[in-house]
């Protein structure tokens, strides 16, 4: 019987572990396979985590946002469907420090801004969706 976990729940989980500081906050959560409940670690964060979340047989850690594709690759794949006329510009935003702050001021320049953000946020339902389902979780909305 696959486990279940919440759309909203998983999409804050992911969140939390894509953060641009995440790493240096040591951010992570981990999914309890038999009950669902989502497990968060970190600064800042009060709830102690199981000390057997280390289990992969038990506990699956909620992805990166660069496990899922869903970094750079997201940007030009965007781009190349919606502003094909911008796609070298991107690729020179993505050479240096700072490029997604370039890449959403090009967005907001050409009133699209709304447009990646629907777009990323369908992009990233999607992937946690098939992760869910390569681990055998069901994803409930």
């Amino acid at each position: 019987m696959d486990t279940t976990v919440r759309l909203d729940e998983l999409l804050d989980a992911y969140e939390w572990v894509s953060a641009s500081d995440a790493v240096v906050l040591g951010c992570a959560a981990y999914i309890d396979r038999t009950t669902g409940k989502i497990h968060w670690v970190g600064e800042g964060i009060d709830e102690e985590a199981p000390e057997d979340v280390d289990d992969e047989s038990r506990y699956i850690a909620v992805p990166r946002k660069r496990e899922l594709d869903l970094g750079s690759p997201l940007v030009l794949r965007f781009v190349k469907e919606h502003l094909p006329d911008s796609i070298d510009a991107v690729y020179g935003f993505f050479r240096k420090r700072g490029a997604y702050g370039q890449f959403k001021a090009l967005l907001d320049r050409v009133d699209q801004l709304d447009a990646w953000h629907a777009y990323e946020q369908r992009a990233t339902e999607d992937a946690l969706r098939d992760w869910c389902e390569e681990n055998g979780l069901t994803l409930a909305p």
